[in-house]
């Protein structure tokens, strides 16, 4: 096991799947996180971080440090090739585990694949042919946490391992990641480790332990204005929040959670949501205990973050089979036997088995706080995340820092930590040049910079960040303007007053997508509609 003082840290990098920008204590959140807080605690905190508002966008900008569109998964781990995106990692890029491997690493990956188009058979973008020595994870996106699709340990299929009474997707993600910590620390002590631990929890469906939904019983009674206010306040103190802009609106969907029936039914939707939170932090407290068990704490540098902003899907029983069907398979009986209640309805309470529900616009306006808008949107709401990073051989705890960083920002970090330039050519591919840049100055001494260019696209819904200005626009709507310093909630569009700018900005943004393979998406939905699923991947 790499120890402290000695030779190139271990990478660590927990990522958790559709979790809001507030939902943890340290940035404002009522759930208790007391183990994801310690990374603040001890380390420094990423105020104004992104990701790319997807899942599996996201994961292939943050195992590469490419643009999701480089790489070949531009929307999902959908094969729409060859006129529109793979959905597989291609031979452009290197993953992290495989940039490192010459370096003497060794890579492990515990949960959450979602880079390959075939999630059956295994395939040149499965973890273990991209650089993972031991991979004990799902395949596929979503699913439920009781009975996983797709379950595989390295390129074998071990869904009956969760027929287990007691099996839960979320520890089980822990335990593997522990069990592979033990592993490499018996069979490889002195060569350094890059864990990737990719949580599931807590995308829909709200499946959670009940001991842990006990627990926060009545936490979210007041409802979600009275809560979402008490989360700025926290921001605030907190020093999370750099400027004074105000808290967004609650958004056009939601009504007041004084107009808002069944209360007390809406309230246990996030008592579930927040248990699937709450059991995660244990796993991560359990991983991270390990690593100090192991004498690895120093020098191990730990990265954590989430996928994208917060998912309003409210899943209604109406169209819940359509819904849940268009992205995973699942069980029509639980393991017992009983069957599975799809939607979510206030004669279903949430959280166990036997259902099959997401938590709703209401919550999800709650998690963003202060943000307005969601995952899959280019508005702060979908692509801001908590960025943790801790070191303790290279740095102390306790800093916020405000300098704007995106995902492909992480793999430079990583490369720089690890004492490596650009990455090697690895087995006859070289990847393309990395267009992020490492986040250790910011780390270190809040260093920044106002020059540089931010970029997103998904779906169609895009933006350009140059340091205190944003456009942003939904897929087929005008551009948007706004200032991060005074108005990063984005309530005051300013793109009547600065048209040049606007121009500008766009223009940039013309020049990114077409270098970095953006697929308009009026071709994609061309492309849809001739192969007749139109709907198949909804906006």
């Amino acid at each position: 096991m790499s120890h402290p003082e000695e030779g190139r840290p271990n990478i660590v990098i927990i990522l958790v799947d559709d979790m809001g920008y507030s939902d943890i204590g340290c940035f404002g959140g009522e759930i208790e996180t007391p183990n994801i807080d310690s990374l603040a605690a001890d380390g420094v905190a990423l105020s104004q971080f992104y990701n790319t508002a997807r899942c599996s966008p996201s994961r292939a900008s943050l195992l590469t440090g490419l643009h999701p569109h480089q790489t070949g998964v531009g929307i999902l781990n959908y094969d729409d090739s060859p006129e529109g995106y793979p959905g597989n990692l291609n031979t452009n890029c290197l993953t992290i585990a495989e940039a490192l491997r010459p370096s003497g690493y060794r890579s492990y990956i515990s949960g959450k694949w979602h880079l390959a188009s075939d999630i059956h058979a295994p395939s040149d973008a499965w973890p273990t042919r991209r650089g993972f020595d031991r991979f004990y994870g799902t395949l596929e996106g979503a699913g439920s946490y009781f009975q996983p699709r797709t379950l595989t340990r390295d390129e074998t299929n071990i869904e009956h391992e969760s027929n287990e009474p007691d099996f839960y997707y979320t520890d089980a993600i822990s335990d593997n990641a522990i069990e592979f910590l033990d592993d490499h620390s018996a069979s490889h002590p002195d060569d350094p480790f890059f864990l990737y631990v990719a949580y599931t929890a807590p995308h829909w469906p709200l499946h959670a332990r009940q001991e842990d939904i006990d627990k926060y019983q009545g936490r979210f009674s007041a409802g979600w204005d009275t809560l979402r206010a008490e989360r700025m306040e926290r921001l605030r103190s907190l020093g999370v929040l750099g400027g004074d802009w105000p808290l967004s609106d609650r958004h056009r969907r939601v009504p007041s959670w004084e107009d808002t029936d069944s209360q007390d039914w809406e309230a246990s939707r996030m008592a579930a949501y927040a248990a699937q939170v709450d059991r995660m932090d244990q796993g991560v407290g359990r991983v991270l205990d390990r690593i100090d068990e192991l004498g690895a704490r120093e020098n191990t540098l730990v990265f954590f973050l989430s996928d994208n902003g917060s998912d309003p899907s409210a899943i209604p029983p109406e169209i819940a089979e359509d819904f849940v069907r268009l992205y995973v398979k699942y069980d029509d009986t639980t393991r017992d036997g009983r069957p599975v209640r799809l939607g979510s309805s206030p004669s279903v309470t949430p959280g166990g088995e036997d259902t099959y529900s997401g938590y709703g616009p209401g919550w999800a306006n709650l998690c963003n706080t202060p943000f307005r808008e969601f995952k899959t949107l280019i508005h702060e709401g979908g692509i801001s995340t908590p960025m943790l990073v801790r070191w303790p051989r290279k740095f102390q705890g306790g800093a916020v820092r405000h300098q704007p960083h995106q995902l492909i920002d992480v793999a430079p970090t990583v490369f720089d930590a690890a004492g490596i330039g650009a990455p090697p050519t690895v087995a006859g591919r070289t990847p393309l040049p990395y267009p992020g840049v490492s986040m250790m100055d910011t780390i270190l001494s809040d260093a920044q910079s106002a020059d540089r260019l931010l970029y997103w696209e998904h779906e169609g819904n895009c933006g350009v960040r140059r340091g205190e200005w944003k456009i942003v626009r939904k897929y087929n709507q005008a551009w948007e303007l706004y200032n991060m310093e005074s108005d990063r909630t984005e309530l005051t569009d300013l793109a009547a007053e600065h048209p040049d700018l606007v121009a500008e900005l766009e223009e940039a943004y013309e020049r990114w997508a077409a270098a970095s393979g953006v697929i308009p998406r009026e071709h994609v939905l061309e492309l849809f509609e001739k192969r007749g699923y139109a709907g198949r991947v909804p906006d």
